[in-house]
């Protein structure tokens, strides 16, 4: 008997050790691998309505100190753009070639960086007199680029969002976007806003907002009803934020208008 005590208290001390060393392992894959939450779901309202370039195959969109910059694409009319925000006219243009089509845009410090789709080819300008100053090389396609103050931010059409060094362009890691483990397709034009990623999905009227850190969709802003285009490829896209104003600014292929809109939880 008390041989088969020992063993039993033995046992039960083996079972407990176990216990906790699988209970210290599950917590650790919950840090590092947490359930994925439950996406918010967002509407919105629209604050006011400004005219917006239906020559203007919007590619990238950024709001610098009162005017837009945008990048419009498509073989032979691609462009780099500074836009007055009031009338959607044309202050500033710079025409690429006609060997270029023209995608996602951001500026970092003095500097507007320009991605091109299928070139692999991306061009740095001199922010106020649009001077090429250099160009920077990539091995993917080029979609949305955007800026969060340390890195650029950049897709290609996967569901993955690639940073890249701001002076180098050398990739430095990647992140693969989700919404509950499902992959995000489609990674369009991009805009860092407060900590989170605002991201076009190509050929859906839904804005996905994500965390750069994990890749997990946060939340989605269902922009169905803000424009009906009436051609097939005159979709939603461009997302430009004024951080001095919190205005939030959105449009789209060829559209007629540009939106400054409110988001707010669909009820």
């Amino acid at each position: 008997m008390e041989k088969r005590w020992v063993i039993t208290v033995s046992a039960l001390i083996v079972i407990v050790s176990l216990s906790a060393v699988t209970a210290l392992l599950l917590n650790d894959e919950q840090t590092t691998n947490p359930i994925a939450q439950q996406a918010a779901n967002y509407t919105y309202s629209v604050i006011k309505t400004y005219p917006h370039d239906t020559s203007a195959y919007t590619q990238g969109l950024i709001f610098i100190d009162g005017a837009l910059y945008e990048s419009t694409g498509e073989y032979g009319t691609s462009t780099l753009r500074k836009v007055d925000l009031e009338t959607g006219g044309v202050l500033q243009e710079y025409r690429l070639s006609s060997d270029y089509f023209a995608e996602g845009l951001t500026a970092v410090d003095d500097s507007l960086i320009q991605l091109t789709w299928l070139e692999n080819l991306g061009f740095v300008y001199d922010l106020d007199t649009f001077s090429l100053e250099r160009n920077f090389t990539y091995s993917t396609q080029g979609w949305g680029l955007t800026y969060d103050g340390s890195s650029l931010i950049m897709s290609d059409g996967s569901s993955k969002l690639i940073f890249l060094d701001p002076q180098t362009f050398q990739v430095t890691r990647e992140v693969n976007v989700e919404d509950q483990k499902q992959p995000v397709k489609y990674i369009n034009e991009l805009e860092y806003i407060n900590g989170d990623v605002y991201a076009n999905i190509y050929l859906t009227t839904k804005i996905a907002i994500i965390n750069p850190e994990t890749g997990q969709v946060k939340g989605w802003i269902n922009l169905s009803e803000i424009y009906q285009p009436t051609e097939f490829n005159s979709v939603l896209n461009g997302i430009a934020y004024d951080q001095q104003t919190n205005r939030l600014f959105v449009t789209g292929k060829n559209w007629p208008s540009l939106y400054e809109i409110a988001i707010k939880p669909l009820k």
